[in-house]
């Protein structure tokens, strides 16, 4: 009986091909129930195969349900490296607002911003090296490094009185000078009395970066210029600029006033700082009453 399955199994089948209407043979072939099982398996084995290398290797396994998507990581790395970096911009600006608000309340700036100080303004940070040097070299570079080491705008000024040399700022309001700069007793600008209603100008090119109002201080207005120089002007009655403004030098910020609790009268509080150190205004600008 078996035999007789395996024998019927191998038995072959002529399919002969026929013309529909005149019965006219076209042609024919040998097959038997072995090959055609074959076949249908081989067939079944390459289609399976195929598909399985479809899904595996191309995007169409993503749309299998609970398929992760192939470039989930590459992305998961990306923005955690923008989330990083956002982070450190963030807090950059964090202690860069926070010390401008220390200035304005008359405090002293933190120590990241403070430590600049002691920096020479425009020396540069050049490493020691295996290089050798000639003595006339050795000899200009103390004299150069001796000439720049309190330079402030690429002109050596900053402890100088030669008058040529410092950079050209507009008088903020002329008037006259009743409380001078004092560190030690934090007095870190001046004081300028002018006249009722008197315009206050900014003293350089820049960008608005507070405009607003202050307990201590009144109507307050900031201002950052090139070079990391900050210009604060304090105690006034109106502001005419918002933060973010662009400002060229001359141009109208504020009116004169006394606002605030440590003003004593009507008068202009006017700061310069750089790089976390305040300076004293009257060894650059000239306040003189028209």
């Amino acid at each position: 009986m078996k035999n007789n399955w395996f024998k019927n199994f191998k038995s072959k089948f002529k399919i002969i091909i026929v013309h529909p209407e005149t019965y006219e043979e076209k042609g024919g072939f040998n097959m038997s129930k072995m090959k055609i099982t074959m076949m249908v398996v081989i067939y079944s084995l390459v289609l399976i195969a195929g598909t399985t290398c479809l899904i595996f290797f191309t995007s169409l396994r993503e749309m299998i349900p609970g398929y992760t998507d192939v470039t989930l990581d590459r992305r998961i790395y990306n923005i955690e490296r923008r989330a990083d970096s956002l982070e450190e911009v963030f807090r950059q600006k964090d202690m860069y607002i926070k010390n401008i608000k220390r200035i304005i309340n008359d405090e002293i700036p933190d120590d990241s911003i403070q430590a600049m100080a002691h920096i020479n303004i425009n020396k540069p940070n050049v490493t020691k090296n295996s290089m050798l040097k000639s003595e006339n070299d050795s000899i200009f570079r103390l004299q150069f490094e001796a000439e720049t080491q309190y330079n402030l705008f690429g002109s050596p000024f900053l402890n100088s009185t030669d008058k040529s040399n410092m950079p050209t700022f507009f008088v903020p309001v002329n008037g006259l000078v009743t409380n001078h700069f004092n560190s030690n007793n934090k007095h870190f600008g001046i004081d300028v009395v002018a006249n009722v209603d008197a315009v206050i100008k900014s003293i350089a090119d820049g960008t608005v970066i507070f405009s607003g109002w202050s307990v201590e201080s009144g109507y307050v207005i900031g201002i950052q210029h090139d070079k990391n120089l900050v210009s604060l002007y304090k105690h006034n009655s109106a502001l005419l600029c918002q933060e973010g403004d662009l400002v060229k030098a001359g141009d109208a910020i504020a009116i004169i006033g006394g606002g605030g609790s440590n003003s004593t009268g009507q008068h202009l509080h006017f700061e310069l700082w750089f790089q976390g150190r305040a300076l004293n205004p009257e060894d650059y600008i000239s306040f003189e009453i028209n």
